[in-house]
């Protein structure tokens, strides 16, 4: 997930990049054409005035690929980026980033279906971890579970607030037998054996 994606913004300029396809009367790559850059990469798909702008695919030297839509050179649009790890990412873009709503498959099988902003997964979505079957529902910010949100394991679940990615504050735990627990997480430097913070019934 931390490969960034981003393509070589200069390839009209670079003498060393062959092109095949339409152009305009002012010789700007436009309409439907096929490129391969200097280090390797190589797009296919529409252009306009010189820019990647449309729908097209983009194969990166490292085994990425992005397929999807452009404006002005950048991701922006519907698109589907297969990272070199083997996750991958549908959804929408702006200005190069995830933003809006989309799915991230992660190469461990983990899911995430959400809103994302600047890259992160940010405001209502849910994670679903493959190995173990839980799954988190609620909110994020800057890629961190926080605020309101409900953790859903094999016969129990957790509803409450979360603070960097942990439980914190007013929550309770429901089980499948049919009872609850009230009571509230605290964040203190005194830690049970599992790394949980400190649960207060009520």
């Amino acid at each position: 997930m931390s490969f960034s994606g981003s393509e070589d913004l200069n390839e009209e300029l670079s003498k060393l990049a062959s092109y095949e396809g339409e152009r305009n009367d002012a010789g700007q790559r436009h309409g439907v054409g096929r490129s391969v850059l200097p280090n390797g990469d190589m797009y296919q798909g529409r252009y306009e005035h010189g820019e990647r702008h449309g729908q097209g695919t983009y194969r990166f030297k490292n085994g990425a690929v992005y397929v999807g839509e452009y404006f002005k050179n950048l991701k922006h649009g519907q698109g589907t980026f297969y990272y070199p790890d083997g996750s991958k990412y549908d959804g929408l873009w702006v200005n190069d980033l995830r933003q809006g709503r989309g799915v991230y498959t992660y190469s461990n099988g983990d899911t995430y279906d959400g809103e994302w902003l600047n890259h992160f997964r940010h405001g209502q979505g849910k994670y679903c971890y493959k190995n173990t079957g839980s799954k988190y529902v609620g909110s994020w910010v800057n890629g961190k579970m926080q605020s309101a949100g409900e953790y859903i394991h094999a016969n129990h679940r957790y509803q409450g607030n979360f603070f960097n990615n942990k439980p914190n504050g007013a929550g309770k735990f429901v089980f499948d037998i049919g009872c609850e627990q009230h009571g509230e997480f605290q964040e203190s430097q005194q830690w049970d054996e599992t790394g949980a913070p400190r649960w207060v019934p009520q």
